[in-house]
């Protein structure tokens, strides 16, 4: 499949100003050749030139720019040609058949990177970022995923491969040669060296928990019960009129989601429906639903209404939630005063009253341990957490190996595994089918 040309629209789907059409292997010179109305043989390789895409009869399909990339100065490492047609679907949609009818086949779901991957343009681990890169939501995303498709994460990575490596080396010589009396370093040494490693490694792995967050997102819950704003919290925040909201108890009968930035975070900000005891049927599966997503989010911020007193429903919602995730909230301050001293944030959501001291006690409760710095490399594929977490457990095995005397051999095999695990995230070390399974995630044209 490798040695077919390839083809497939890289801008999004719908109606655009242009479209951009990427074809890439070694006849993409030839099939681009066959379809547009000027000779391509001598473009020189970075150049746009404006021309026609022609049907097979002759007559111009569409006015385009044509880009040539002799390879290897390409995104794939191969000879390369963009299309940029006009945007609408069916126009963009007829060249393509064109393209294909000219000698190139469709691309498959990240086929592009697979082949950049595999011709040495990039690593798995910068192929990784692109998709990262594509789907940020929030700008601390953007910037992770910049500095993972320079090559900070595989520079890291790199970095303890070099230095188990040279540590492998020498054990590896004292079985090879144990006549030989080699010493490259002490056994202390070489423990010390182990365990800075391993230190490092966990570091980088720790940084999993800030890089998931990033990478995917946090869910943000308000609850509480009927009529306390809830929906009018979530309009506040949204700065638009997404959730109904009247003087009716029990309005929203169901979960409510939306997108949500605030600052440099991305959330899923969900409403949910009013917390009370309740014969009706509709009502009873919303506050089923309200449960659940209580207990899935990552933050809940609960709303209680400072102008009334507190019911049994808000008590035991207060002794329920769980403490180490939830923000209190008095909401309806504007009417009236808290009728009791509860450690809370007041506001009044429909005069958009106190909803910076609101973004600003969340954004303390999630970087309880202080936010990254834009310099710190984050982990944020699953994928990469477990590598990293075999990389130490055979790491360490190698440490408590040496510490008891166990022969250099056996935690040699240690070492080795410890090297294989962290070359699966760069691509060193990785099989078909973990290749299959990150490209099959992209999206057609890249």
């Amino acid at each position: 499949m490798n040695q077919d040309t390839i083809a497939a629209v890289a801008t999004a789907p719908g109606e655009g100003a242009i479209a951009v059409i990427r074809i890439s292997g070694s006849r993409a010179f030839e099939v681009a050749g066959t379809i547009f109305s000027r000779s391509i043989q001598n473009f020189k390789t970075h150049t746009a030139h404006y021309g026609s895409v022609l049907k097979s009869d002759g007559t111009a399909l569409d006015t385009v720019l044509l880009l040539v990339m002799k390879g290897p100065n390409s995104y794939t490492g191969e000879d390369s040609v963009e299309i940029s047609c006009h945007g609408g679907q069916l126009v963009t949609r007829r060249v393509l058949e064109r393209i294909f009818e000219a000698g190139a086949r469709p691309a498959q779901p990240g086929e592009f990177s697979m082949r950049a991957f595999l011709n040495g343009k990039i690593d798995l681990a910068q192929a990784e970022a692109v998709q990262e890169l594509i789907a940020a939501k929030s700008e601390m995303a953007l910037e992770n995923a910049e500095k993972q498709l320079r090559g900070a994460l595989s520079e890291r990575v790199g970095q303890f491969q070099k230095e188990l490596t040279d540590t492998t080396a020498i054990l590896e010589a004292w079985v090879d040669f144990p006549e030989e009396g080699l010493e490259f370093a002490t056994m202390e040494e070489i423990i010390e060296t182990l365990e800075r490693i391993c230190h490092s490694m966990e570091k980088l792995k720790a940084t999993f928990h800030d890089g998931k967050m990033l990478h995917e997102g946090l869910s943000l819950c308000l609850l509480g019960s009927p009529n306390v704003g809830k929906s009018s919290l979530m309009n506040a925040l949204l700065g638009k009129d997404r959730a109904i909201v009247t003087e009716i108890p029990g309005t929203t009968r169901d979960l409510l989601e939306e997108d949500l930035r605030l600052g440099s975070l991305h959330f899923k900000l969900i409403d949910t429906a009013g917390v009370r005891k309740t014969e009706e049927i509709v009502e009873q599966e919303g506050i089923r639903r309200t449960q659940a997503a209580m207990k899935e989010a990552d933050l809940i911020l609960l709303v209680l209404d400072a102008s009334r007193p507190l019911s049994e429903q808000d008590r035991e919602l207060i002794q329920n939630a769980p403490k180490e995730k939830t923000i209190v909230i008095w909401n309806k301050v504007d009417l009236a005063k808290p009728k009791e001293d509860i450690p809370a944030i007041a506001i009044s959501a429909k005069q958009k009253m106190g909803l910076d001291a609101l973004k600003e006690a969340i954004h303390r409760i999630i970087w309880q341990k202080g936010a990254p710095s834009k310099e710190e490399v984050l982990i944020t594929k699953m994928r990469h957490y477990q590598a990293i977490s075999n990389a130490i457990a055979n790491c360490k095995a190698v440490i408590e190996g040496l510490k008891s005397g166990i022969s250099a051999e056996f935690v040699a095999a240690d070492m080795r595994a410890s090297l294989n695990e962290l070359g699966t995230i760069i691509g060193t070390n990785v099989t078909e089918d973990i290749l299959s399974a990150i490209f099959s995630k992209f999206c057609l044209g890249k």
